[in-house]
């Protein structure tokens, strides 16, 4: 079998692939489709926020918000000055007529996503995902009502670096990327990425064709992203068996991810000798991604 696991370049577009040859297949991670809501799911209504002096260092909110639009959701962007505030609009509106809801916020606006999620727990609303890219330290802990997390940081940025964990217990999907080992990714322009954002308007669309509570396998992801490696936004892990003849290599190929995610998410050498019966974590998306192409460089800082 041959296969390729293409990884891209967040800077040029460059493409580099990682060939991986197997004669016996492998196990894929490909979990069951869930079962279909008994009525159709309304679609979200998501509420993007911009950092400290935003509309000159979180333009990518506003271009995030105008694709989202196109796509036909409900996006609205907001200063994160008025997090509480938008908070209260928020909770009132799935009071009055429930729909998910989807947060997603750029250095403080990833803190005050938290925040709404905080406070949406103290009122029994679930909230279906939160995207958080490059939040600020101060961020609190993911609590029990979000169902999907993702983290997008840099941990050596001092305007963002928000390293945000769960609250004990937590059992929702959990996926956090650190990319600090990117040389060409900056706190300003970490929110401006063409790739992250058409990435996020796959997950929002795929959102109202799951049940809102799928989480009993989901494994929890932590990434230190290698240099010059384009950012996949998985949406969690999933244990898989090793059979008889399976490698890290040709388990990695089979479900079409890089190697290097089997080996950080296993704490494994990438060469490392597998046994039968034992137990792999492999990152999977919400639902299978449609094949992409190469994506733009995010644009230097200050442009729109």
């Amino acid at each position: 079998m041959l296969a390729a696991v293409a990884l891209l370049a967040l800077g040029n577009g460059i493409a580099v692939a990682s060939p991986a040859k197997s004669k016996r297949p492998a196990v894929t991670a490909t979990a069951p489709p869930p079962a279909p809501p008994a009525e159709p799911l309304p679609p979200p209504k998501i509420y993007l926020f911009r950092g400290a002096m935003g509309p000159i260092f979180s333009t990518g909110m506003d271009r995030l918000g105008e694709k989202l639009t196109q796509a036909g959701f409900s996006a609205d962007v907001y200063e994160f000055t008025i997090c509480r505030l938008i908070g209260n609009r928020a909770i009132a509106s799935y009071k009055e007529s429930p729909a998910p809801i989807v947060l997603i916020g750029h250095s403080m606006g990833g803190l005050c996503s938290v925040v709404i999620s905080e406070m949406a727990a103290k009122e029994n609303i679930p909230i279906s995902l939160v995207i958080a890219i490059d939040p600020a330290h101060a961020t609190g802990d993911v609590p029990l009502n979000v169902e999907r997390f993702i983290n997008i940081f840099l941990s050596d940025s001092v305007l963002g670096g928000g390293d945000v964990v769960a609250v004990p217990g937590y059992r929702g999907h959990y996926a956090s990327y650190d990319l600090k080992e990117n040389s060409r990714v900056s706190h300003i322009n970490i929110e401006k990425s063409d790739d992250i954002h058409r990435q996020i308007v796959e997950m929002v669309t795929q959102l109202p064709r799951i049940p809102p509570q799928t989480q009993a396998d989901a494994v929890p992801l932590r990434y230190l992203v290698p240099a010059d490696t384009l950012v996949e936004l998985w949406d969690s892990g999933v244990r898989v068996p090793v059979r008889r003849g399976d490698t890290m290599e040709s388990i990695a190929a089979a479900n079409r991810v890089p190697l290097w995610t089997l080996a950080q998410s296993n704490s494994l050498a990438e060469n490392a000798q597998l046994s039968p019966g034992q137990t792999i974590i492999v990152p999977r998306h919400l639902t299978p991604p449609e094949p992409a192409a190469a994506m733009a460089t995010p644009p230097p800082a200050g442009r729109k």
